[in-house]
């Protein structure tokens, strides 16, 4: 048995099994304040030859004596970090612009450390991409969203509304300081999966159908060319 895993290097989908798998751990049982702990170390190498790169990611976990001595059980996940690389954030092509790269980039790099802050990027992305691909540009990304809804699919308009709503929480105080609203490392993640989807969909295969019809155009001017050197 493996599991499917994307390389952050070379945007390959793949099945990870044992020959490109390697997990450490390692309990911490020294009497401390905090109580004891697993340390666990996860290598993964790329199995595409022509990537064959690696990943290593590192978690914290609590422990617990088991009924057994000598035995521990894992508890609940601490900490996650990704050492090698940084970020997971996927490699794309110049066509997308710059900016909107950055923020994506910078959303996956704090993705753990800050998931709030990785939120609030994940949505100046979002808004980002509304200006360039759809060209609307308003004083609020509220407008903005509004105008884009009868532009998109409605599962699609939804999913944008929801980042905006993510997003605000970091961006904005409450009216109430002592009421906090926090957001987990898995939604600020999705959040980020959204312009993943987005890039892929709106950039990446708009670029590629252009591609293929212009080859299909070419196709026809070669053979149009190839009929006037025959009859002149």
């Amino acid at each position: 048995m493996g599991f499917v895993w994307t390389c952050p290097y070379c945007n390959s989908k793949t099945t990870i099994k044992g020959d490109n798998l390697r997990i450490s751990k390692y309990d911490m049982t020294l009497n401390n304040a905090d109580g004891i702990k697993q340390f666990t170390t996860k290598w993964i190498i790329c199995p595409n030859d022509e990537c064959n790169k690696f990943t290593l990611t590192a978690f914290l976990h609590n422990l617990v004596e088991s009924s057994v001595i000598g035995y521990y059980e894992q508890k609940e996940l601490l900490n996650t970090w990704n050492l090698i690389p940084g970020s997971y954030a996927r490699v794309y092509p110049n066509y997308i612009p710059e900016a909107l790269i950055k923020d994506y980039q910078e959303a996956c790099l704090i993705r753990d450390l800050s998931p709030k802050a990785s939120a609030t990027l994940s949505r100046r992305c979002i808004q980002g991409i509304i200006r360039d691909f759809w060209k609307i540009t308003k004083s609020r990304l509220i407008d903005e969203i509004s105008e884009l809804e009868d532009k998109i699919d409605s599962l699609t308009w939804k999913a944008i509304d929801a980042v905006r709503k993510v997003g605000n929480i970091g961006a904005h105080m409450e009216k109430d300081i002592d009421l906090i609203i926090e957001v987990d490392p898995k939604e600020a993640e999705l959040l980020i999966n959204l312009i993943e989807l987005l890039f892929e969909e709106w950039y990446i295969k708009k670029r590629e159908r252009e591609l293929k019809l212009k080859s299909i155009v070419k196709i026809a001017q070669n053979k149009t060319d190839q009929k006037k050197g025959k009859t002149s």
